[in-house]
């Protein structure tokens, strides 16, 4: 398996930054982020993502994927109009940047019933979101498949599609290797075991994020760093390549440290290198 970190670890580093301490520590490469304004934004330029690409293939690192977390804010099962179009707006442009930049996939959350950390009062139906989701994905797929960029749907904290069996199920509806899992190892720890999820999603698994979690804190403030939480990671990989998993692993480290956040990557490189063996 290749060794990423998610751009969102590095706190407020440019990307440039970024990607040079991601180099240091040891990391092969870096899943970039989709913002909506500044740099590495919608507002971007083509020029201005090439430059990245540039920049990075001066200094030997890899970038693979485009995250993206303003579908908290943009749902595209939302019930407003205007804000399922602006959703679609923002998945096209992401298709797009990914596909000009060579990456393989783009990170999607396909729909949204309630994030309670963002809005606890703002519900949307499940078979609503469920028939929306299903729509606004057949729509896309045919775009990224001619874009050579898969679409990699992650399980988040979104209330949808809360079993793995359900998520292998959905993903099949498409019959398109380009509609995939973007499955997040610590996301289902509070009310479920990742390495179960593995062995279920198996092929349909197009990249991963590493996290950890502990349990007995709840809420956001259970994200803790890697080892230090409840996520079984010998069973993870062990899972992972049972199922024929050797693709890009990416830590996302959210939140970061309060001080000296320099530290968290090389721990965060130095936790990976133990749970690939490498060690």
């Amino acid at each position: 398996m290749k060794k990423g970190i998610n751009i969102w670890s590095f706190g407020g580093l440019t990307v440039r930054e970024a990607l040079t301490l991601a180099k240091k520590a040891g990391f092969e490469g870096v899943e970039l982020g989709l913002n909506l304004t500044g740099e590495a934004s919608i507002e971007s330029s083509d020029q201005e993502w090439l430059d990245i690409k540039k920049f990075a293939e001066e200094i030997g690192i890899e970038l693979y994927s485009l995250s993206c977390g303003l579908y908290w804010d943009f749902s595209l099962t939302a019930d407003s109009k205007e804000e399922r179009k602006k959703a679609e707006e923002i998945l096209k442009k992401e298709i797009d940047i990914a596909s000009l930049l060579d990456l393989e996939s783009c990170l999607v959350i396909p729909g949204t019933v309630c994030a309670d950390f963002v809005d606890p009062n703002k519900v949307v139906d499940y078979q609503t979101v469920y028939e929306r989701s299903i729509d606004v994905l057949n729509r896309f797929k045919g775009y990224a498949e001619e874009k050579g960029v898969e679409i990699a749907l992650e399980n988040v904290w979104n209330k949808f599609l809360n079993s793995p069996v359900e998520m292998k199920d959905f993903i099949d509806k498409f019959e398109s290797d380009y509609i995939g899992s973007y499955f997040d190892v610590g996301n289902v720890v509070f009310n479920g075991y990742p390495e179960h999820w593995i062995k279920v999603l198996g092929k349909r698994i197009k990249k991963v994020h590493f996290k950890d979690y502990r349990k007995v804190a709840g809420g956001l403030h259970g994200f803790v760093d890697l080892l230090a939480g409840d996520v079984n990671y010998p069973a993870v990989v062990k899972a992972l390549e049972e199922v024929g998993y050797d693709g890009w692993v990416s830590a996302e480290m959210i939140p970061n440290y309060a001080y000296y956040n320099e530290a968290l990557i090389y721990n965060t490189s130095n936790s990976m290198d133990y749970i690939l063996g490498r060690k």
